[in-house]
């Protein structure tokens, strides 16, 4: 029986692809889990006209990233937080007080978007990466200042 796979199997095929399964195989496991639609016109028309319909939605969440990201790029954020002699924190600046400090600033980010490479422990100026769907990125610049 050709089968039209709906997810990537390992030593069966990968998603979009026409293989030919035994018919038990594609019955009892493959057709009942939705792994699998039967390769025919009808079949392979629906799955086409899902896949772009996918594209379609998928375009749309990336131009909406890549707005967001234009909004955000190169905004600047002040950290105050208290330090030593020598500028060095009393604690860290993690990525949740990135997020707090652009909350502030009228920019809505999760804190977990934000990637930072290490915990901030001294004071200075420092680049975080935001991360959104699809790939995009947008850097913003850390000042940690004296409080």
């Amino acid at each position: 029986m050709d089968v039209i796979l709906l997810e990537d199997m390992k030593g069966v095929g990968v998603k979009g692809a026409v293989v030919h399964v035994k018919d038990g195989f594609a019955r009892n496991y493959l057709l009942p889990r939705q792994l699998a639609i039967p390769a025919g016109t009808r079949a392979a028309n629906l799955y086409q006209e899902l896949e772009r319909q996918r594209g379609i939605r998928e375009e749309k969440v990336a131009a909406a990233a890549r707005a967001e990201a234009a909004k955000l790029e190169g905004v600047e954020v002040n950290i105050p937080a208290q330090a030593n002699e020598e500028d060095t924190l009393f604690g860290s600046i993690s990525s949740q007080d990135v997020a707090e400090a652009l909350e502030r600033a009228g920019h809505h980010v999760d804190r977990q978007a934000i990637e930072l490479d290490e915990h901030i422990k001294q004071l200075g100026r420092y680049e975080a990466r935001v991360r959104y769907r699809g790939g995009v990125h947008a850097t913003i610049k850390v000042w940690v200042v004296r409080a």
